[in-house]
């Protein structure tokens, strides 16, 4: 067979099997579609029918509830009903009751207008019969009734004022009785705790000499070397015919101190010109200086005040050559700390507080030669400057009551101050003014009206008068004595304290016959 041919064949061939594979999936298409819409026609079926049972089941459930709750809401309504039956007649039954207490009532009011109308018809007879009754109370006393109360008030007063001021003696006496035995105690106590030194100061220093030649070569050759003495350190340097000695005579204790020492090394050194006079006193300054700084500190260690400002400390140790009535100033302040320390410790208060204001108290003494003020003034401002507590100062300024004391602690140093000036030995006075003041103690005792007599006894710590008894009562003389006290404080400067002693004597003489 031809080739070609062959392949016609074959070409027809396939186009027949396409065309009769087409014709066979088109027929077996259309069997598997309508299989498909009746499956799916029988599905809406059943799914409609299933619908329609659960939409009825759905109907009677709904039907049920409306029914229960229709129950439900009938049972409500008649418990509300019931209750509302109930509270209806349980108000009828209070308006009930609220009538019959409102008869009773008024049936009591009226009763009471009754009761008030008697009332106000006695109240009426007794006010005319206590009238009748003052009126002839009046006429037997023979003064109206005015009269009579301004005497019955002068008389009660007389009697209140009369308790009243033996009241007041007996509390004052008791109290002061108790106040001054612990006093006496607790200061007893303190001074037997701290003991110090009394030694009097004194405005000059005596220098031994090796031998009297010496003199001459501290006088140098027409006096050059002593008047260099005298002008380098501002003292008086008196070479007598006490033999062996040289007296240096200042105010200033420092300026003799400084004058001493330097007198001193130039003895020691042999070679005694102005040049070395210049430096032996410059170096004898010096020397203070360091003792000045040294005595501050050892001050502070001594009372346990640490903190101190260092500047405080340096003017704290210028006391050690400061005196007052001859009292050393620095010994003085020590003392008045511990004193003030113990009591305090005593009576529960601030001991460290108490010690650091007794040690500084009289701090402005140790620049008062230099700034215009009192030493009260100039301590309460160095305690300012250098950053002190206020309570330390408020004690500086009222340790001579420039202010007056608010604190238990700034009593007590003013105390501890008394006691340490007061003490036998302490200070030194001058005979002249000791007898000026014992002499102005009796002037101001007998320039008030009723003394008799007036002695200043224990070396002025006690002023004992002798009044007239006509003139003056048992109640004045208490008057009295606070009077002379104010006037001794007013006008009179004392160390410690002054005691007033004012004596009542009344004599009866009669003579058997």
């Amino acid at each position: 067979m031809h080739p070609i041919v062959a392949i016609l064949i074959a070409l027809v061939t396939a186009a027949l099997g396409v065309v009769g594979g087409y014709l066979y999936r088109k027929q077996s298409g259309e069997k598997k579609i309508g299989r498909t819409e009746e499956y799916a026609k029988n599905l809406l079926e059943d799914a409609m029918r299933k619908a329609d049972e659960k939409k009825k089941e759905t109907i009677l459930e709904a039907k049920e509830e409306v029914l229960r709750l229709k129950t439900e809401l009938d049972r409500e309504c008649r418990d509300r009903r019931a209750e509302v039956q109930r509270s209806e007649r349980r108000i009828i039954q209070r308006e009930e009751t609220l009538d019959k207490k409102q008869d009773n009532i008024e049936a009591r009011e009226e009763s009471l207008n009754q009761k008030a109308a008697e009332l106000q018809h006695w109240q009426a007879e007794l006010v005319q019969g206590q009238q009748k009754q003052l009126q002839e109370l009046e006429r037997i006393a023979a003064m109206t009734q005015d009269e009579a109360r301004q005497v019955l008030v002068g008389r009660i007063q007389k009697d209140a004022f009369h308790d009243a001021a033996a009241m007041v003696r007996d509390i004052e006496t008791k109290a002061k009785e108790e106040g001054e035995k612990k006093a006496r105690n607790i200061i007893a106590l303190a001074i037997q705790k701290c003991a110090a030194d009394h030694v009097a100061e004194s405005t000059v220093s005596v220098i031994s000499l090796p031998n009297d030649d010496m003199k001459g070569r501290i006088i140098g050759r027409e006096g050059r070397n002593i008047r260099a003495l005298e002008t380098a350190t501002g003292v008086d340097l008196i070479i007598d015919d006490t033999p062996e000695a040289v007296i240096v005579s200042a105010f200033d204790p420092v300026r003799r101190e400084i004058a001493r020492l330097a007198v001193e090394k130039l003895i020691m050194d042999g070679r005694i010109h102005p040049a070395r006079i210049e430096e032996m006193v410059e170096k004898a300054r010096k020397e203070v200086d360091t003792q000045i700084r040294e005595a501050g500190e050892q001050a502070v260690f001594e009372t346990h005040q640490h903190g101190i400002h260092h500047e405080l400390i340096k003017i704290l140790g210028r006391l050690r050559y400061r005196t007052s009535y001859g009292q050393n100033v620095l010994k003085h302040s020590i003392e008045v700390s511990h004193l003030a320390g113990l009591m305090a410790a005593e009576l529960g208060a601030d001991v460290a507080l108490a010690k650091r204001a007794g040690l500084l108290h009289d701090i402005g003494k140790g620049v008062d030669h230099e700034a215009e003020g009192t030493h009260v003034t100039l301590g309460g401002e160095l305690a300012r400057k250098y950053r002190e507590s206020p309570d330390v100062i408020h004690a500086i300024l009222a340790h001579h009551n420039d202010v007056e004391p608010q604190t238990i602690e700034a009593v007590l140093v003013q105390a501890a101050d008394a006691i340490s000036a007061a003490r036998p030995g302490a200070r030194r006075e001058s005979l002249e003014n000791y007898i000026k003041r014992l002499e102005k103690l009796e002037e101001i005792a007998n320039s008030f009206i009723g003394v008799d007599k007036s002695f200043a006894i224990q070396s002025g710590r006690e002023v004992r008068i002798m009044v007239k008894p006509e003139d003056v009562t048992d109640d004045g003389t208490r008057v009295l004595a606070k009077e002379i006290a104010k006037r001794i404080e007013k006008e009179l400067e004392y160390p410690g304290q002054i005691r007033v002693n004012v004596i009542r004597e009344t004599r009866s003489t009669e003579f058997a016959k």
